[in-house]
């Protein structure tokens, strides 16, 4: 896929990314395409935090997939540093093309220049069809995650 750019998302992307987030069942519940407010608030801690890495893909000029990169340092695993792949979407019209398994590669390798020892993610229980595609990718379902809603 050499026509495809990914880079750091800019506040102009937020539409694309927000309409992305929305367009599936989960999403459809909690996200408001229609209000950016807080999308705009909470992009603007994301772009100046260093540890953030929130990024789009985008072909032709048309943002087609997204996700968010963040940079854990910690003390477990003799003080390594882990990187936590968030939010993955990608454009409705795109899947199935191999854009995701490139979008996740290009996280994976972002990590280790950035000096992460592990990569994690998390997916709702209900997502069987992305549980696979992780799978296929390496990924392995190694914890049990819980939330909290405050």
């Amino acid at each position: 896929m050499n026509d495809l750019t990914i880079r750091r998302a800019t506040v102009d992307d937020l539409p694309a990314v927000v309409a992305m987030l929305a367009d599936d069942p989960l999403g459809a519940t909690r996200e408001s395409p229609d209000d950016l407010t807080p999308y705009r608030s909470a992009f603007a801690r994301i772009d100046a935090d260093p540890h953030q890495h929130l990024v789009v893909a985008e072909r032709a000029g048309r943002t087609v997939a997204t996700l968010q990169l963040t940079v854990v340092p910690g003390l477990s695993r003799k003080g390594s540093t882990r990187t936590v792949i968030e939010a993955v979407r990608v454009h409705a019209d795109e899947r199935g093309t191999g854009l995701g398994s490139e979008l996740i590669q290009w996280a994976v390798d972002r990590s280790r220049e950035l000096g992460a020892e592990l990569v994690q993610l998390t997916s709702d229980v209900t997502r069987t069809d992305a549980h696979r595609f992780y799978e296929r990718l390496g990924f392995v379902p190694s914890h049990v995650g819980f939330k909290l809603a405050l």
